[in-house]
């Protein structure tokens, strides 16, 4: 492959990227003015989030595979397009019915951009260049983190929130005539061009429902008759479809992954990691706003620190990928990610807290583009696809419980005597100790992993 070619594969796949991260991390500081526009409530809003998290999870895993089957480049250049002409939607919307149904569509072209970037440049590149270029690309995306709060604050004060995601745009048209120019087409050359229509509806509705469960089972209630109901229901939907999957001849998971030792605990470490940064994140933003008594602006530029430290991780994981054994990097990555995490809880300084934050952003989003990247070297590249779109619904989704828990945790520790500050920094703790063990185990088995090669 030329060298020029593989840059602009390699920017095309960023930009994509950056884009998806930009817009989650803006999206959510413009709601208020959002609801006051188009007259109606933050809370009724939170379907804003709400049904592009749902999307989202639920649709990446088909999403992975049908790159696989019917062609990357062809996948990820309509991810790509159905982004861009939503978020024009999202810029037009009228109503807040009609923002919720383009963010959902953006939702679904995000699902097919995440999975598929990475099985584009599994396959565009060598073995090791690819662990490095799948590293660059999430490093690149991790600036989307940092710029996101800040953009959104600066374009919903001045501009207003509409240019949100007027900002995404460009950023999507630029990826599209890039990918379209430079991106090779490549598929899986084993199975037939056809689509494993029931297990993709399974999948869809069961990881659907469970996304909905967690987002609303706070409002719900936790052991109410409705949010017990509908997590029984999605897992019986999941159920039927291992059982679907075991018995066609194309299926649209092959369940032999879940088989492959290295990648489930690539995957669990990675998932329990990436729980931990979702929740910090989380904490931090109301830690900084509800109690220093930060404007969500200044909170926002509290974050450049850990953005810019997840984003350098992002690109050290690649490089760690090529040299050392995944298992290896996965323990100390998460080892290291809980003594930040801990020092995070005990800090009052503001000086140690930016500190312990930004070593935060750096570790866990060292492990969070590490367990892409690794997941990628221990799977067959033509299956490149399904195994990023696993890795990321179990991400993603998972990290979405934590939040949903973590937010019930803190107002339950309110209830009970602990102030916001006091039960934050509680919180965090006790994530800590999961993920020290976690480091520590797959420390221990990372004496019988091989290096990467």
């Amino acid at each position: 492959m030329k060298q020029w070619g593989s840059r602009w594969i390699l920017s095309a796949v960023s930009i994509a990227l950056f884009c998806v991260q930009i817009d989650y991390f803006a999206v959510n500081l413009a709601l208020p003015r959002i609801a006051a526009d188009l007259h109606t409530t933050t809370t009724d809003l939170q379907w804003v989030i709400s049904v592009y998290m749902l999307t989202l999870g639920a649709f990446m895993v088909p999403a992975g595979r049908i790159g696989d089957i019917f062609g990357r480049r062809r996948a990820l250049l309509a991810g790509v397009a159905l982004f861009g002409v939503a978020s024009v939607c999202c810029a037009l919307a009228s109503s807040a019915a009609v923002l919720i149904a383009a963010r959902a569509a953006q939702g679904i072209g995000a699902a097919l951009i995440f999975p598929v970037s990475v099985s584009v440049l599994t396959n565009a590149y060598s073995s090791e260049k690819a662990s490095r270029a799948i590293g660059l690309a999430y490093g690149i995306a991790g600036l989307g983190n940092a710029a996101g709060p800040v953009a959104g604050g600066i374009l919903t004060d001045t501009l207003g929130w509409r240019a949100v995601f007027w900002l995404l745009v460009p950023f999507a048209l630029v990826s599209l005539i890039l990918g379209a120019l430079a991106i090779p087409e490549s598929f899986d050359p084993t199975v037939p061009r056809r689509l494993d229509v029931a297990g993709l509806a399974l999948i869809i509705t069961g990881v659907g429902l469970f996304t909905l469960t967690v987002d609303r089972a706070p409002s719900w209630g936790w052991t109410s008759a409705t949010t017990i109901g509908a997590a029984i229901a999605s897992v019986a939907l999941l159920g039927v479809f291992a059982v679907v999957e075991r018995h066609i001849r194309w299926p649209l998971l092959d369940l032999s992954l879940l088989s492959n030792g290295r990648f489930v605990v690539l995957v669990a470490a990675g998932t329990v990691a990436n729980v931990a940064y979702a929740v910090t994140v989380f904490l931090s933003t109301l830690n900084l706003q509800q109690v220093r008594g930060l404007t969500p602006l200044a909170a926002g530029l509290m974050f450049l620190g850990p953005s810019a430290g997840a984003a350098l991780g992002g690109v050290i994981s690649g490089r760690l990928a090529t040299r050392h054994a995944p298992a290896a990097v996965m323990g100390v990555g998460c080892a290291a990610a809980a003594v930040a995490l801990a020092v995070l809880a005990a800090a009052t300084n503001p000086t140690v807290y930016v500190v312990a934050l930004t070593a935060c952003g750096f570790t866990m989003g060292l492990v969070y583009a590490f367990t892409t990247v690794a997941t990628q070297t221990v799977v067959a590249p033509q299956r490149a696809g399904e195994a990023a779109g696993v890795t990321l619904t179990f991400l993603v989704t998972i990290a979405g419980v934590g939040v949903a828990v973590a937010g019930t945790l803190l107002e339950v520790l309110q209830r009970n005597g602990f102030n916001s500050g006091g039960g934050i920094s509680t919180i965090l703790a006790i994530i800590a100790a999961p993920l020290l063990l976690v480091g520590l185990a797959v420390l221990l088995r990372s004496r019988h992993d091989q290096p990467a090669s």
